[in-house]
């Protein structure tokens, strides 16, 4: 699949051609940059407009294959000169503010990340030593749609108001990427802690994340989060950054896979075992004849119909308490841990808690704070 160019290269591109539209008093039509992995990419530079002081440069920015929120967006960056000595970064209309701790950049500031700072910085030194000037420059980075993007985005619930974030540590958007959505949940789990949030709500996709805020109104935004299919990775970043309480919320098909010890329940990471399931409903009370709808099922939600129907909501609640245990052997222990299953349209199947008090309060001395 075809691969973009994150909004940090794009304002960087557009920066590099600002700047050299401001010094050479004429347009740029392209400006090539070498990204952080190394890549030299160019830009196509959509408008350029410059006077005696200040410039700016615009691009489009391609997203490649990846459904990313701000494929198409119009990035600028304006340059201008400064009596201040060096080179000052600052986001305009479009970028966000920090307005909570526990992300990359302190509150206050633009919500430009380090590496597209360091990229703005690198190239803006880059030209000033090309054309021999000792001068003060001035970037500012605005998206003019970026508060419209931003509503599609997990912006508001971190902290970052007004705009969009100006991201990227490869320089290149990897389509479907893994690691950028895990990045996303470690950052989300970084900034609900640092709000002072002790108990979280790990959820596998919006409709179990509504149903975690509808059980847990008393709980500040931050501590709902969606883990995705990446249930093991939450629940480690959820221990090393000291939380008290993890409660998972899903349905039949990825928790009866976490039931099983599998922590990556994507679709096609590991099958239904519906052999477990099976005794799960034979502890559950379940006839023989019921085990062998379950041994010839296709779907786990198939599984639960057929558990409802019996009447079997000790199935569910035996699920928890398999999940819950599989949870905290993944984290070796240290929270408590509540999974919670509900039915595709919304009602509770199933519930259980399992307390690990004694090794939470280990850690409390080992560096962790605890609210």
């Amino acid at each position: 699949m075809r691969h973009g160019y994150t909004t940090g290269s794009n304002a960087t591109a557009a920066a590099k051609a600002a700047l050299i539209a401001l010094i050479e008093q004429e347009p740029q039509t392209e400006a090539t940059i070498v990204l952080p992995i190394g890549e030299r990419v160019t830009f196509s530079i959509i408008r350029c407009e410059y006077d005696q002081n200040r410039a700016e440069a615009e691009v489009i920015k391609d997203g490649g294959d990846d459904p990313d929120a701000t494929h198409g967006a119009r990035i600028i960056t304006e340059v201008s000169w400064s009596e201040v000595p060096g080179i000052a970064i600052d986001g305009g209309i479009g970028v966000g503010r920090v307005t909570k701790p526990g992300l990359p950049v302190p509150v206050g500031e633009a919500a430009i990340n380090p590496v597209p700072r360091k990229m703005l910085r690198t190239v803006a030194r880059e030209v000033l030593d090309e054309y021999g000037i000792e001068r003060g420059v001035r970037l500012v980075v605005s998206v003019p749609d970026g508060e419209t993007i931003a509503l599609k985005t997990l912006n508001g619930r971190l902290g970052i108001v007004g705009g969009i974030s100006i991201l990227g540590t490869r320089g290149t958007v990897v389509p479907f990427s893994t690691a950028a959505y895990k990045a996303s949940v470690a950052q989300a789990i970084r900034v609900a802690v640092q709000c002072g949030c002790r108990h979280l709500v790990l959820s596998t996709g919006g409709r179990t994340e509504k149903f975690g805020m509808d059980m847990y109104p008393e709980l500040p935004e931050e501590a709902f989060i969606e883990m995705g299919d990446f249930v093991g990775f939450a629940l480690t970043q959820c221990k090393r950054q000291g939380v008290e309480k993890v409660t998972m919320v899903g349905m039949m098909g990825k928790f009866s896979k976490v039931a099983q010890g599998v922590m990556m329940v994507h679709s096609k990471s590991a099958p239904i075992d519906f052999g477990f399931l099976a005794r799960v409903a034979e502890e559950a009370g379940a006839s023989r004849e019921t085990l062998q709808h379950i041994g010839e099922a296709t779907t786990a939600a198939y599984v639960g119909d057929l558990m409802q129907e019996q009447g079997l909501g000790g199935f569910f609640e035996a699920l928890c308490r398999y999940c819950n245990e599989a949870a905290l052997q993944e984290t070796k222990g240290g929270m408590d841990i509540e999974t919670v299953i509900i039915a595709m349209k919304g009602a509770l199947l199933g519930q259980a808690l399992l307390a690990d008090r004694t090794a939470a309060a280990a850690n409390k001395g080992d560096g962790h704070e605890h609210g």
